[in-house]
Order: structure tokens, then sequence, then C-alpha cells
């Protein structure tokens, strides 16, 4: 394996080569059990998270993918920002062609929150 960029995160993501370079082509994960703490409420929020990304160069490896979604578990932080943050550190980590992170939240306080973002190198 070769040296990763140090992500947000205390978990290491990992990566390794992508050894189908000649053709782009989707990778996507969906993270079902994703929990992070409300930094209001102190409430317990639970979502989906939707990861997709066409790789250049490398490929994450799940099992820190695991981890490093786990290390959220009791942190304190808005909807948005888990989404922006997960996006920062794979961009960082892979330098995909494209990337998007979708956070589908569970309903809380009859408010339904879906948040999108996404990277792509011109």
């Amino acid at each position: 394996m070769t040296e990763n960029p140090k992500p947000s995160g205390p978990t290491i993501l990992e990566r390794f080569e992508n050894r189908t370079p000649t053709r782009r082509y989707w990778v996507e994960f969906t993270c079902p059990e994703f929990t992070c703490v409300c930094p209001r409420s102190g409430f317990p929020d639970f979502a989906t998270l939707y990861i997709k990304y066409i790789p250049k160069h490398w490929c994450v490896e799940l099992k820190s993918l695991k981890l490093y979604i786990g290390h959220f578990r009791n942190q304190g932080v808005f909807h948005e920002d888990v989404v922006n943050i997960v996006l920062d550190d794979l961009v960082k980590l892979l330098d995909p062609w494209e990337i998007e992170v979708v956070g589908d939240f569970n309903v809380r306080g009859n408010i339904k929150t879906i948040v999108r973002a996404r990277h792509e190198t011109k």
C-alpha cells in the first residue's frame, strides 16, 4: 500500500491502486447504519450515507471506510458538515474523476433532511 493523505477523523482511510484505469466506472457504497450526535440537542442522529465515485488512480479500502464512518458515532456534528467532511476526506485520499456523497437522515422533529455534495475533476 502507498502512503495515504490524513483524513479529518481519527481513523486513517486507506486506498489501493485502481487496476482498471483504462475505463471510467462507478463504485457505489451504501452505509445504512450511520450515526452521529446533534451538537445542539445532544440527541443521536441516524442516516444512510450513499457514496459513489469514479476512480482515477485510487480506490478506497472498505474496512478503512467502515472504521472511518464509525468514528462519527459519538461526534457532535451537523448534517451538512458530515456530508462535506466525508466528501473532502475522500477527495483528498482518492482524487477521483467524480464523487458524490449523500446523507439521507432519519426524520427528527417532523423534518426529513437529505444533504448532497459533489466534486468533479475537470
